[in-house]
């Protein structure tokens, strides 16, 4: 497919009513080229009746009717020249190391690992105990927290802001609280923190952007509230990709932020900030957003838990929105156990968001803990054809095979089940993800265009050429993906697959090589947490090992609404005590 430079500038002239620059055009033409050419080769006739699956709503019956019996998914292979996410890689691969740019590749000594010893050591669950208690005050864990951020924010970048004397100031009202006898909530005086793109009342929320260096807001965004009436303490905003539009979180406004365990290398993201706090100590628990990964992709490359719940449990309102059908907010922390508190405060319905599901249907999550204890018994767990040996390398792949043996060593039963391809998945959400990003930023694109960063940019400059009949076709690949999961999930109580095919990337790092070729870093690190946010499924992103030095994650993905099973599943491969 090729299309020409005019047709673009007239289009952003004409249409966008955008004054569009040379050289944004000639990086536009090529990603369009190649997601174009990757959605036109679907046999779109088969989607038929199929309608778009728009702001889901997985409560409702309909999902659980039969798929299509020959669905368009079946027909979308890649073209090799990517989604349009990073800049179209080379064509041909030789032998030797991936690509890095800026001579990044080096390893550089890990900073902040492993987390110390005493109070910064310890779970959410055990610090929000010791606080109850009175063991400890909630002025002596903040003023830990603090200190620690404070020694390794220079290094690893995680936060933008931190509150610290808002955080003292709460601390010392949380200890009064203990003397005076009131009940504390099951967060009481444990400090947190909150991804730049959450809004905070009174605290700025720059999205990781210049566009929004200065905005300050008035009210806190739903899950902040929820957070605040358990008794949590938020001590600063985390570092992101830029309007959370990336996986690296290598931003070019406030600095990149550093993997932990290689500070060389990038922590993921969008939610990297989030991710290096709690794998090191700077806070007990995080809040991260996931629109294609965002949350598991950060917790696999620095080595914690992370999960992304069912669409619609926790709610959006207060979040700025990367694609408002994908999106989803969760907790990133050290435990399954940990995560399982923090949902229990997150979880539920919200007036403000209309994506969240209208009836409650959070199910009691710490008690899933005490489950896991018993082992996986009566569990089947589904492992996708194909997923683990296409374009994965090989220490990942060890590391996933053996902890795939410790669940059946818990005595889940594990067997390879027939499963869309990550391909149609990741179609599905690039298409959707693009458009509607692009529609959210096209005021700002049309007069502070020159203030974003360039990776971000250029994937909104993108979106904007879309057509409507091609985010839709998206949303209606979308509905019939979602059936033809909820089919496989009958026979199934969870699948696992890799959380990333690599280890953490350089930061710089362009591309990843295969033995067929090559493929963009954003595309290689979404490929496996993607597909989840198209299907709604809840997924967690669990530690199992390392390789090459850094950690390797195992994605356990459960049916709707189960977080449960999937947080029993985790916390049976944490270390027993």
């Amino acid at each position: 497919m090729t299309i020409e430079h005019e047709t673009i500038d007239r289009l952003a002239r004409e249409v966008l009513r955008r004054q569009p620059e040379a050289e944004q055009v000639a990086d536009s033409l090529p990603r369009l080229e190649s997601i174009l050419s990757w959605v036109r080769g679907m046999d779109e006739a088969r989607l038929r009746t199929t309608g778009p699956a728009g702001l889901l709503d997985l409560t409702h019956p309909a999902w659980g009717e039969p798929a299509p019996a020959q669905p368009a998914w079946q027909t979308v292979f890649p073209t090799g020249r990517g989604s349009g996410y990073g800049a179209p890689p080379p064509q041909t691969a030789a032998a030797g190391p991936a690509p890095v740019a800026g001579g990044v590749s080096a390893d550089r000594p890990a900073c902040g690992v492993p987390i110390p010893d005493g109070l910064l050591g310890l779970s959410l669950m055990e610090v929000a105990g010791r606080i109850r208690s009175g063991e400890v005050s909630p002025v002596e864990v903040v003023d830990a927290a603090l200190r620690r951020i404070e020694e390794l924010n220079p290094e690893l970048n995680a936060f933008i802001t931190v509150t610290a004397e808002d955080a003292r100031r709460q601390a010392r009202a949380a200890a009064d609280a203990l003397a005076r006898g009131d009940a504390p909530g099951p967060l009481h005086g444990v400090p947190v923190a909150i991804k730049d793109i959450i809004e905070t009342a009174g605290v700025r929320t720059t999205c990781g952007s210049r566009i929004l260096a200065d905005h300050v807001p008035a009210a806190d965004a739903s899950v902040v509230r929820r957070l605040k009436a358990a008794g949590a303490i938020v001590v600063g905003k985390t570092n992101t990709h830029e309007f959370a539009f990336g996986p690296t979180t290598v931003n070019p406004h406030y600095g990149p932020c550093r993997n932990p365990h290689n500070p060389a290398c990038v922590p993921g993201g969008s939610s990297g900030g989030s991710a290096a706090a709690v794998a090191t100590g700077q806070a007990y628990l995080a809040l991260g957003t996931d629109t294609g990964g965002s949350i598991r992709i950060p917790a696999a490359c620095c080595g914690i838990v992370g999960l992304k719940p069912t669409y619609g449990l926790v709610s959006k309102a207060g979040i700025f929105p990367l694609s408002w059908s994908l999106d989803h907010a969760g907790p990133l922390a050290r435990t399954a156990a940990d995560a399982a508190l923090a949902l229990s405060v997150l979880a539920g319905p919200d007036p403000l968001d209309p994506s969240t599901v209208s009836s409650p249907v959070a199910g009691d999550y710490l008690a899933a803990m005490k489950r896991a204890g018993d082992g996986l018994r009566g569990l089947t767990i589904g492992i996708p054809a194909g997923w683990l040996e296409t374009r994965v390398t090989s220490s990942v792949a060890a590391v996933v095979k053996q902890a795939v043996a410790r669940l059946q060593d818990r005595g889940a039963v594990v067997r390879e089940v027939d499963f869309p391809g990550a391909d149609p998945m990741m179609l599905a959400n690039r298409l959707i993800i693009l458009a509607e990003a692009a529609a959210y930023h096209l005021p700002w694109l049309r007069t502070r265009a020159d203030e974003y960063g360039a990776d971000v940019r250029a994937r909104l400059e993108l979106g904007q050429y879309l057509m409507a009949v091609d985010y839709l076709a998206g949303q209606r690949l979308r509905a019939e993906l979602c059936q033809t999961v909820a089919a496989v999930m009958r026979d199934v109580d969870l699948l696992v697959t890799p959380s990333l095919p690599v280890p953490a990337p350089y930061i710089g790092q362009d591309h990843v090589r295969w033995a067929d070729g090559m493929e963009t870093v954003p595309d290689a690190l979404i490929r496996f947490a993607a597909p989840f946010n198209v299907t709604g499924q809840p997924g967690a992103s669990v530690p199992v090992g390392f390789a090459e030095g850094r950690p390797v994650g195992l994605q356990i993905a459960g049916r709707w609404f189960d977080e449960c099973t999937v947080l029993r599943a985790a916390a049976a491969l944490e270390p027993a005590d």
